[in-house]
């Protein structure tokens, strides 16, 4: 799972400027991108951070981590982009946000599934003060629910909270860094959403300055650099901890509409910022970090770094 965190603060944050950086996407897409095109915005985003982080590795996958690696990104990328956009346009105000921040609880359940991290009282309180956070942030009081775009909305965070607690099951082969294992995850899904945004969607629309620009930061800053920032921290502490940063995205969403597209803040909404952020901090305290084995024991992942085929190293 790499090397023990030596400063953990520095690791949560970060670990912490994934989410801060999704939470700008909201903003870029609608300012900047074509409209009606999320398919192909999540192609972009996931197909040439995943490739520029291949070139940057030069490792790929051997032995079963070519189907582990597809199935964290199937989860992590493929599945769980189209998911969040649909459920976004389907949904009224910040919906989708709301049924997202129920992922830390979702990753507590998980976590004793298929960890043995046994749930407390506190990690589950500290959930649902994070998701009534959010709720008071990104709720409106117009609309109705979609059943499909809340369907789709459970089914992204479902996929999302699966693919964190499984990156942390299965860990790293032998050798390989978090820059290789984001590398593979970008690259798989971008690969699945392709021929589906082709299908769907027609051809790619023209782009002009603006637009290019978008797709660069999106492809860059908030994929390359936010999820390797992400997979990383996933590698060094726990997936609890890691999950209940999650509700700093819809934070960040809130500010950025503020400062940068006029959007006011109620004083409801700003009590829901101090309570979803209060909750990412108290997320982060008092969890018992894993017990990292030495290299003689016989921890899972220990075990499966060393019966794993190595890498292949990419030639230039």
């Amino acid at each position: 799972m790499g090397k023990p965190s030596l400063n953990r603060p520095a690791t949560v944050l970060l670990a912490a400027l994934a989410p801060v950086s999704w939470g700008t996407t909201y903003a870029v897409t609608t300012e900047f991108l074509p409209a009606d095109r999320p398919l192909f915005t999540g192609m972009m985003r996931a197909l040439p951070a995943g490739l520029m982080l291949l070139a940057l590795a030069r490792v790929l996958p051997r032995g079963v981590w070519w189907g582990k690696a597809a199935v964290l990104g199937a989860l992590n990328i493929g599945a769980f982009f189209p998911l969040l956009f649909l459920s976004a346009y389907r949904l009224p105000g910040g919906m989708a946000a709301v049924v997202g921040s129920v992922g830390p609880l979702i990753v507590v359940g998980l976590s004793a599934l298929l960890l043995g991290q046994r749930p407390t009282t506190r990690s589950v309180l500290t959930g649902l003060v994070a998701a009534f956070g959010v709720s008071l942030v990104v709720l409106k009081a117009a609309g109705a629910l979609d059943l499909l775009g809340v369907l789709a909305a459970l089914a992204a965070t479902a996929s999302m909270s699966v693919g964190t607690v499984l990156t942390k099951r299965w860990g790293r082969p032998d050798g390989v860094g978090p820059l290789a294992l984001t590398a593979w995850q970008l690259t798989a899904g971008g690969l699945l959403i392709a021929p589906l945004a082709l299908f769907v969607e027609g051809a790619p629309p023209a782009l002009d300055g603006p637009a290019v620009g978008g797709y660069l930061y999106l492809a860059l800053a908030n994929t390359a650099v936010a999820y390797w920032l992400w997979f990383r921290g996933i590698g060094r502490l726990t997936a609890t901890q890691v999950t209940f940063l999650g509700p700093l995205s819809p934070l960040t969403a809130a500010v950025v509409g503020w400062a940068a597209l006029g959007q006011a803040l109620t004083p409801v909404q700003l009590a829901g910022m101090a309570l979803a952020f209060g909750a990412t901090v108290a997320g982060q305290s008092g969890v018992r970090q894993p017990v990292r084995p030495s290299a003689g024991s016989a921890g899972p992942g220990r075990r499966e770094r060393a019966a794993g085929p190595a890498p292949v190293a990419l030639r230039r």
